[in-house]
């Protein structure tokens, strides 16, 4: 119990790095060009994490590696959808919640890939996500998806592609080998997409640079390993409902630090997304809990 208990604040710990996450890279796009930042960011992150691993490493097949960089590949296409919708958008908050549907996004993707079919439950989630989503469109002129919500979609869509495919290769590759490959992959497909369409300025202020360290070191590396440790430790369901606080975090820290303005038919919008998550990743722990007071 007590090894349950810490593990989940390590992973409580992790949502908030995450959340900060959003801040640091919000702030350091201000200064940097957007898909050059992942770039240094995911490389260098990777490289923070090398000398944990690199043992186990060299022991891995290649083709097991090489498979894994190619996933790491739509990694990288999920994290260049994120931060294109993050340099246009202006709400954090509401990001946050978008990309979270990636998990409930998730079973539809394995039914085309793999023909597993949905759980049940995931049908009552789905049409409170459906509504939440709605709401979150919810503008002056109807309902209408912002062109960073669009961008933020779609970066949970290759979320969920890449959460499927992920899991071919995480019972058989080391879980810090997976992560340092995929990381790396990702920082380099980006720099490559910032080398093709982006230019850099002549100058980056200091302060950006500090921005950029925060996001390297904390809320990439520190935020990774804590969320490796805490999820060895916790079991999958409460893993499942402590991660499911991030946008919760995000929308409390956007609110906070640039002012953003939440009118109701959105805060009506998160929460109505936040419950379908419950509903969906929160039914075992609850069941598991039931079954444990019947005994």
């Amino acid at each position: 119990m007590l090894v349950e208990r810490r593990a989940s604040l390590i992973l409580l710990v992790a949502t908030v790095l995450a959340a900060w996450g959003w801040i640091f890279s919000k702030e350091a796009i201000q200064g940097m060009p957007p898909f050059g930042f992942i770039g240094l960011r995911f490389i260098l992150a990777s490289l923070c994490i090398l000398p944990f691993c690199f043992g186990k490493l060299k022991v891995v097949d290649r083709g097991d590696l090489t498979r894994a960089a190619g996933v790491g590949c739509v990694l990288a296409c999920a994290i260049l959808f994120w931060i294109f919708a993050m340099s246009v958008s202006t709400s954090l908050g509401e990001g946050a919640f978008i990309m979270s549907l990636s998990m409930l996004i998730v079973p539809p993707v394995a039914w085309l890939l793999y023909k597993q079919a949905p759980p049940r439950i995931f049908w009552f989630s789905m049409p409170i996500a459906v509504v939440g989503l709605a709401l979150l469109s919810l503008g002056g002129v109807g309902w209408q998806l912002s062109p960073s919500q669009i961008w933020f979609l779609l970066a949970a869509l290759f979320l969920a592609v890449h959460f499927n495919l992920n899991n071919r290769y995480a019972q058989r590759i080391p879980t810090l080998v997976l992560t340092c490959v995929q990381l790396f992959s990702t920082g380099v497909v980006a720099t490559i997409a910032s080398l093709l369409t982006e230019t850099w300025p002549d100058t980056i202020p200091p302060t950006v640079w500090g921005w950029f360290t925060l996001s390297v070191l904390v809320a990439t590396s520190l935020r990774y390993l804590m969320q490796t440790l805490g999820q060895k430790g916790a079991s999958a369901a409460n893993a499942a409902i402590i991660m499911i606080l991030e946008p919760v975090w995000t929308v409390i820290l956007s609110v906070v630090w640039y002012h953003e303005s939440m009118p109701a038919h959105k805060i009506a919008g998160c929460a109505l997304i936040l419950l379908s998550l419950l509903v969906y990743r929160g039914t075992q722990p609850l069941r598991d809990f039931m079954r444990k007071k019947s005994r």
